[in-house]
């Protein structure tokens, strides 16, 4: 059974918070990766940024969704998610764009586990964490050579 250990990348290119927005999707783009996961100062892992992340700054602003009952407006959109995606939208650096708190496998995890979170929520970067520590990352990329490589 082929796991994460067997097919992540060991070599991070990690972000922080502070990081701005114009230097984090340099990274990115010059590392031809997807995704980084962003650590504090301790190295502990706090979120993940994406490409798809830097992309929403270009997303129009999110307009809320009402209905009228009774003479009454009743927002239909949560408020969290219109401050969301605000928020990412006006967004200066990783910590203000990043997704918080990510999902994470650990370097056990079966690849058809990891194949089911890419698919199933969207995913294309996951990072491995062992015993709280920081350890390791997939992208999408690394699942496809396992492909090509059975």
């Amino acid at each position: 059974m082929i796991k994460a250990k067997d097919i992540m990348t060991t070599k991070l290119i990690t972000l922080t918070s502070k990081t701005g927005f114009t230097k984090a999707a340099k990274i990115l783009l010059d590392n031809n990766i997807n995704g980084a996961p962003v650590v504090d100062d301790q190295g502990k892992l706090i979120g993940v940024l994406c490409q798809s992340d830097l992309v929403a700054q270009h997303k129009r602003p999110p307009v809320p969704t009402l209905i009228t009952l009774l003479d009454s407006y009743i927002q239909i959109t949560s408020t969290k998610h219109l401050e969301k995606d605000a928020r990412k939208i006006a967004a200066l650096t990783v910590g203000e764009a990043m997704t918080e708190n990510p999902v994470t496998v650990n370097s056990e995890s079966a690849i058809e586990k990891i194949a089911g979170l890419m698919v199933d929520k969207g995913f294309h970067t996951l990072p491995v964490v062992d015993d709280g520590r920081l350890v390791g990352i997939i992208g999408k990329e690394d699942v496809l050579r396992t492909l090509l490589n059975s």
